[in-house]
Protein backbone atom coordinates (compact mmCIF):
# COMPACT_ATOMS: atom_id res chain seq x y z
CA UNK A 1 0.00 0.00 0.00
CA UNK A 2 1.87 2.87 -1.20
CA UNK A 3 -1.14 5.84 -1.05
CA UNK A 4 -0.87 7.94 1.95
CA UNK A 5 -3.74 7.37 4.43
CA UNK A 6 -5.32 8.88 7.32
CA UNK A 7 -6.51 6.59 10.51
CA UNK A 8 -8.17 8.08 13.19
CA UNK A 9 -8.82 6.47 16.60
CA UNK A 10 -12.13 8.03 18.50
CA UNK A 11 -12.01 7.17 22.00
CA UNK A 12 -14.33 8.64 25.08
CA UNK A 13 -11.04 10.88 26.27
CA UNK A 14 -9.11 11.44 23.20
CA UNK A 15 -8.78 10.93 19.39
CA UNK A 16 -5.63 10.71 17.85
CA UNK A 17 -4.91 10.82 13.98
CA UNK A 18 -2.17 9.70 11.82
CA UNK A 19 -1.07 9.68 8.00
CA UNK A 20 0.47 6.19 7.12
CA UNK A 21 2.17 6.50 4.01
CA UNK A 22 3.44 2.75 3.13
CA UNK A 23 4.40 1.28 5.96
CA UNK A 24 5.18 4.07 8.05
CA UNK A 25 2.72 5.77 10.32
CA UNK A 26 3.20 9.13 11.53
CA UNK A 27 3.40 9.95 15.14
CA UNK A 28 -0.38 10.63 15.94
CA UNK A 29 -1.95 13.87 16.91
CA UNK A 30 -3.81 13.82 19.85
CA UNK A 31 -6.58 15.80 21.23
CA UNK A 32 -9.42 15.78 23.81
CA UNK A 33 -12.32 14.36 22.64
CA UNK A 34 -15.51 17.09 22.24
CA UNK A 35 -18.12 15.20 24.02
CA UNK A 36 -20.40 17.43 24.29
CA UNK A 37 -22.61 15.97 21.24
CA UNK A 38 -22.51 14.20 18.05
CA UNK A 39 -22.73 17.59 16.27
CA UNK A 40 -19.76 18.98 17.57
CA UNK A 41 -17.47 15.37 17.61
CA UNK A 42 -18.07 15.06 13.98
CA UNK A 43 -16.95 18.75 13.41
CA UNK A 44 -13.68 18.05 15.67
CA UNK A 45 -12.87 14.66 13.77
CA UNK A 46 -13.42 16.71 10.14
CA UNK A 47 -11.24 19.12 11.38
CA UNK A 48 -8.60 17.01 12.43
CA UNK A 49 -8.28 14.86 9.49
CA UNK A 50 -8.28 17.91 7.52
CA UNK A 51 -5.51 18.85 9.50
CA UNK A 52 -3.51 15.86 8.56
CA UNK A 53 -3.33 16.74 5.24
CA UNK A 54 -4.31 14.93 2.04
CA UNK A 55 -5.26 11.21 1.68
CA UNK A 56 -7.04 8.79 -0.51
CA UNK A 57 -9.08 7.25 1.80
CA UNK A 58 -9.62 7.61 5.74
CA UNK A 59 -10.24 4.62 8.14
CA UNK A 60 -11.96 5.99 11.52
CA UNK A 61 -12.16 3.60 15.00
CA UNK A 62 -15.43 4.05 16.83
CA UNK A 63 -16.03 2.33 20.68
CA UNK A 64 -19.17 1.34 18.86
CA UNK A 65 -21.69 -1.27 17.22
CA UNK A 66 -21.09 -0.17 13.58
CA UNK A 67 -22.80 -1.41 10.21
CA UNK A 68 -19.82 -1.55 8.35
CA UNK A 69 -21.84 -1.46 5.12
CA UNK A 70 -23.60 2.29 5.44
CA UNK A 71 -21.01 2.92 8.45
CA UNK A 72 -24.18 4.17 10.50
CA UNK A 73 -22.89 3.81 14.70
CA UNK A 74 -25.50 1.58 16.15
CA UNK A 75 -24.64 2.41 19.07
CA UNK A 76 -21.88 4.09 21.35
CA UNK A 77 -20.03 3.73 24.83
CA UNK A 78 -18.72 6.84 26.19
CA UNK A 79 -18.96 9.19 22.56
CA UNK A 80 -22.09 10.75 21.13
CA UNK A 81 -22.02 8.71 18.20
CA UNK A 82 -25.43 6.82 18.71
CA UNK A 83 -27.51 6.46 15.49
CA UNK A 84 -25.03 8.79 13.19
CA UNK A 85 -24.21 7.78 9.85
CA UNK A 86 -20.96 8.83 10.18
CA UNK A 87 -19.57 7.53 6.87
CA UNK A 88 -21.63 9.16 4.55
CA UNK A 89 -21.36 12.83 6.54
CA UNK A 90 -17.48 12.23 6.88
CA UNK A 91 -16.98 11.25 3.18
CA UNK A 92 -19.26 14.41 2.07
CA UNK A 93 -17.23 16.43 4.52
CA UNK A 94 -13.78 15.54 3.29
CA UNK A 95 -14.68 14.19 -0.32
CA UNK A 96 -12.73 11.22 -0.05
CA UNK A 97 -13.76 7.66 0.82
CA UNK A 98 -13.84 6.85 4.59
CA UNK A 99 -14.76 3.61 6.27
CA UNK A 100 -15.79 3.47 9.57
CA UNK A 101 -15.49 0.15 12.29
CA UNK A 102 -15.30 -0.89 15.59
CA UNK A 103 -12.01 -0.06 17.50
CA UNK A 104 -11.06 -3.69 18.52
CA UNK A 105 -11.85 -4.95 15.37
CA UNK A 106 -9.19 -1.85 13.79
CA UNK A 107 -6.53 -3.39 16.49
CA UNK A 108 -6.91 -6.76 15.57
CA UNK A 109 -6.14 -5.76 12.05
CA UNK A 110 -3.35 -3.99 12.86
CA UNK A 111 -1.80 -6.87 14.89
CA UNK A 112 -2.56 -9.51 12.12
CA UNK A 113 0.02 -7.27 9.85
CA UNK A 114 3.49 -6.36 10.49
CA UNK A 115 5.35 -2.91 10.28
CA UNK A 116 5.94 -3.44 6.81
CA UNK A 117 2.33 -4.31 6.12
CA UNK A 118 3.27 -7.92 5.69
CA UNK A 119 0.68 -10.40 6.78
CA UNK A 120 1.66 -12.09 9.93
CA UNK A 121 -0.72 -13.90 11.61
CA UNK A 122 -3.88 -15.27 8.76
CA UNK A 123 -6.13 -16.03 11.86
CA UNK A 124 -6.18 -13.85 14.72
CA UNK A 125 -8.31 -12.88 17.65
CA UNK A 126 -7.63 -9.73 19.92
CA UNK A 127 -9.03 -9.03 23.57
CA UNK A 128 -8.75 -5.17 24.50
CA UNK A 129 -9.07 -5.57 28.60
CA UNK A 130 -9.65 -1.83 29.31
CA UNK A 131 -12.32 0.04 31.37
CA UNK A 132 -14.49 -2.88 29.72
CA UNK A 133 -13.79 -5.85 26.72
CA UNK A 134 -13.73 -5.59 23.41
CA UNK A 135 -12.61 -8.15 20.42
CA UNK A 136 -11.66 -8.36 17.02
CA UNK A 137 -11.25 -11.20 14.94
CA UNK A 138 -9.03 -11.44 11.28
CA UNK A 139 -9.51 -14.42 9.41
CA UNK A 140 -7.60 -15.35 6.69
CA UNK A 141 -5.93 -11.51 7.18
CA UNK A 142 -9.28 -10.17 6.88
CA UNK A 143 -11.86 -8.76 9.21
CA UNK A 144 -14.54 -11.06 10.46
CA UNK A 145 -17.50 -8.81 11.05
CA UNK A 146 -20.38 -11.09 10.77
CA UNK A 147 -24.07 -10.79 8.81
CA UNK A 148 -24.06 -7.27 10.17
CA UNK A 149 -20.68 -6.07 11.44
CA UNK A 150 -21.49 -6.56 14.72
CA UNK A 151 -19.52 -9.24 15.62
CA UNK A 152 -16.44 -9.86 17.94
CA UNK A 153 -18.03 -8.74 20.97
CA UNK A 154 -16.17 -11.41 23.35
CA UNK A 155 -16.74 -9.16 26.48
CA UNK A 156 -20.00 -10.02 26.03
CA UNK A 157 -19.41 -14.21 26.06
CA UNK A 158 -20.69 -15.83 29.57
CA UNK A 159 -17.94 -17.49 31.38
CA UNK A 160 -19.50 -17.54 34.71
CA UNK A 161 -22.57 -18.04 34.79
CA UNK A 162 -25.08 -19.11 37.69
CA UNK A 163 -26.71 -21.63 36.29
CA UNK A 164 -28.53 -22.71 39.02
CA UNK A 165 -30.92 -19.77 39.32
CA UNK A 166 -33.96 -20.18 37.54
CA UNK A 167 -34.09 -17.44 35.56
CA UNK A 168 -31.01 -17.22 35.15
CA UNK A 169 -29.37 -14.10 36.41
CA UNK A 170 -29.74 -11.26 33.86
CA UNK A 171 -29.90 -7.23 34.48
CA UNK A 172 -31.24 -4.93 31.46
CA UNK A 173 -27.75 -2.90 30.96
CA UNK A 174 -24.88 -4.82 29.56
CA UNK A 175 -22.65 -6.26 31.11
CA UNK A 176 -24.00 -9.38 31.88
CA UNK A 177 -23.56 -11.15 35.59
CA UNK A 178 -20.46 -13.70 34.48
CA UNK A 179 -19.58 -12.07 31.59
CA UNK A 180 -15.94 -11.59 30.81
CA UNK A 181 -16.43 -8.06 31.06
CA UNK A 182 -18.13 -8.04 34.45
CA UNK A 183 -15.19 -10.33 35.51
CA UNK A 184 -12.16 -9.30 33.96
CA UNK A 185 -12.43 -5.66 32.62
CA UNK A 186 -10.20 -2.60 34.41
CA UNK A 187 -13.32 -2.07 36.43
CA UNK A 188 -13.22 -5.70 37.59
CA UNK A 189 -9.53 -5.16 38.31
CA UNK A 190 -10.17 -2.30 40.46
CA UNK A 191 -12.40 -3.92 42.37
CA UNK A 192 -9.89 -6.87 42.94
CA UNK A 193 -7.57 -4.17 43.98
CA UNK A 194 -10.20 -2.35 46.16
CA UNK A 195 -10.57 -5.85 48.00
CA UNK A 196 -6.45 -5.48 49.09
CA UNK A 197 -6.85 -1.55 50.09
CA UNK A 198 -5.74 -0.47 47.01
CA UNK A 199 -6.71 2.77 44.93
CA UNK A 200 -8.09 2.38 41.57
CA UNK A 201 -5.68 2.11 38.78
CA UNK A 202 -3.65 1.41 41.60
CA UNK A 203 -3.14 -2.52 40.82
CA UNK A 204 -0.98 -3.20 38.01
CA UNK A 205 2.07 -0.45 39.80
CA UNK A 206 1.77 -2.36 42.71
CA UNK A 207 1.29 -5.70 41.51
CA UNK A 208 5.11 -4.87 39.63
CA UNK A 209 6.49 -3.44 43.01
CA UNK A 210 5.50 -7.30 44.97
CA UNK A 211 2.32 -6.32 46.62
CA UNK A 212 0.72 -9.84 47.54
CA UNK A 213 -2.84 -8.89 47.35
CA UNK A 214 -2.19 -6.92 43.80
CA UNK A 215 -0.43 -9.82 42.28
CA UNK A 216 -3.29 -12.23 43.74
CA UNK A 217 -5.84 -10.14 42.02
CA UNK A 218 -3.96 -9.51 38.69
CA UNK A 219 -3.35 -12.74 38.72
CA UNK A 220 -7.09 -13.95 39.42
CA UNK A 221 -8.10 -11.54 36.37
CA UNK A 222 -5.33 -13.27 34.12
CA UNK A 223 -6.99 -16.42 34.86
CA UNK A 224 -10.54 -14.77 34.19
CA UNK A 225 -9.17 -13.98 30.90
CA UNK A 226 -8.00 -16.91 30.34
CA UNK A 227 -11.28 -18.88 30.21
CA UNK A 228 -12.66 -16.37 27.49
CA UNK A 229 -9.05 -17.06 25.32
CA UNK A 230 -9.86 -20.63 25.47
CA UNK A 231 -13.77 -20.09 24.42
CA UNK A 232 -11.94 -18.21 21.12
CA UNK A 233 -9.12 -20.88 20.62
CA UNK A 234 -12.19 -23.62 20.92
CA UNK A 235 -14.14 -22.05 18.35
CA UNK A 236 -11.45 -20.17 16.11
CA UNK A 237 -8.20 -22.01 16.49
CA UNK A 238 -6.13 -18.80 15.66
CA UNK A 239 -2.60 -18.62 15.12
CA UNK A 240 -2.91 -15.79 17.63
CA UNK A 241 -4.46 -14.24 20.03
CA UNK A 242 -3.63 -11.16 20.99
CA UNK A 243 -4.26 -9.20 24.48
CA UNK A 244 -4.41 -5.02 24.28
CA UNK A 245 -5.71 -2.37 26.12
CA UNK A 246 -4.45 -0.94 29.61
CA UNK A 247 -4.70 -3.66 31.57
CA UNK A 248 -2.30 -5.48 29.34
CA UNK A 249 -0.11 -3.17 30.63
CA UNK A 250 0.88 -5.97 33.49
CA UNK A 251 2.62 -8.13 30.97
CA UNK A 252 3.73 -11.41 32.29
CA UNK A 253 1.78 -11.07 35.20
CA UNK A 254 -1.19 -10.78 33.40
CA UNK A 255 -0.67 -13.33 30.81
CA UNK A 256 1.48 -16.25 32.44
CA UNK A 257 -1.80 -17.27 34.53
CA UNK A 258 -4.39 -16.37 31.08
CA UNK A 259 -2.19 -18.95 29.27
CA UNK A 260 -2.34 -21.60 32.48
CA UNK A 261 -6.00 -21.65 32.31
CA UNK A 262 -6.66 -21.07 28.49
CA UNK A 263 -4.75 -24.58 28.57
CA UNK A 264 -6.82 -25.82 30.86
CA UNK A 265 -10.45 -24.83 29.20
CA UNK A 266 -8.79 -25.32 25.51
CA UNK A 267 -9.99 -28.84 23.91
CA UNK A 268 -7.26 -31.39 23.43
CA UNK A 269 -6.17 -31.51 20.05
CA UNK A 270 -7.34 -27.86 18.78
CA UNK A 271 -5.42 -24.64 19.11
CA UNK A 272 -1.92 -26.65 18.86
CA UNK A 273 -0.48 -23.46 16.81
CA UNK A 274 -2.13 -20.58 18.67
CA UNK A 275 0.84 -18.43 20.36
CA UNK A 276 -0.73 -15.88 23.27
CA UNK A 277 0.72 -12.59 23.86
CA UNK A 278 0.45 -9.10 24.40
CA UNK A 279 -0.19 -6.84 21.54
CA UNK A 280 2.74 -5.35 19.65
CA UNK A 281 0.97 -1.44 19.02
CA UNK A 282 -0.32 -0.55 21.86
CA UNK A 283 -1.97 3.04 21.97
CA UNK A 284 -1.16 3.21 18.18
CA UNK A 285 -3.07 0.35 17.17
CA UNK A 286 -6.36 1.95 16.62
CA UNK A 287 -5.08 4.82 14.56
CA UNK A 288 -3.01 1.72 12.55
CA UNK A 289 -5.71 -0.90 12.62
CA UNK A 290 -8.32 2.14 11.13
CA UNK A 291 -5.53 3.49 8.38
CA UNK A 292 -4.97 -0.06 7.07
CA UNK A 293 -8.84 -0.54 7.23
CA UNK A 294 -9.39 2.38 4.58
CA UNK A 295 -6.16 0.87 2.23
CA UNK A 296 -7.69 -2.31 2.55
CA UNK A 297 -11.35 -1.45 1.56
CA UNK A 298 -9.84 1.10 -1.44
CA UNK A 299 -8.17 -1.95 -2.82
CA UNK A 300 -10.81 -4.18 -2.32
CA UNK A 301 -13.34 -1.77 -3.96
CA UNK A 302 -10.93 -1.57 -6.93
CA UNK A 303 -11.32 -5.35 -7.30
CA UNK A 304 -14.88 -5.07 -7.70
CA UNK A 305 -15.22 -2.09 -9.94
CA UNK A 306 -12.30 -4.17 -12.46
CA UNK A 307 -14.46 -7.60 -12.12
CA UNK A 308 -17.65 -5.74 -13.17
CA UNK A 309 -16.05 -4.08 -15.91
CA UNK A 310 -14.51 -7.48 -16.84
CA UNK A 311 -17.86 -9.12 -16.78
CA UNK A 312 -19.74 -5.69 -18.95
CA UNK A 313 -17.06 -6.85 -21.15
CA UNK A 314 -17.26 -10.18 -21.32
CA UNK A 315 -20.85 -10.19 -22.39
Amino acid sequence: MSQRLIGVDVGGTKIAVAALEGASLQRPRVEPTDTRGGQELVEQLVQAIRRAGEACAVGVAVPSVVDFETGRVRSSVNVPLHDIPLREVLRERLGVPVYVDNDATCAALAEAYDDDGALVAHHLVMFTIGTGVGGGIVIGGRVYRGATGAAAELGHMIIGADLRLSPFAHRERFPQPGSLESLASGRALNALGREHGLPDKGTIDAAREGHPGARAAVELLGRRLGVGIANAINTFDPDLVVVGGGVSSAGELLLTPAREEARRFTLTGVGTRTEIRRARHGPQAGVRGAALLAGHEVLAERERERLSATGAAAR
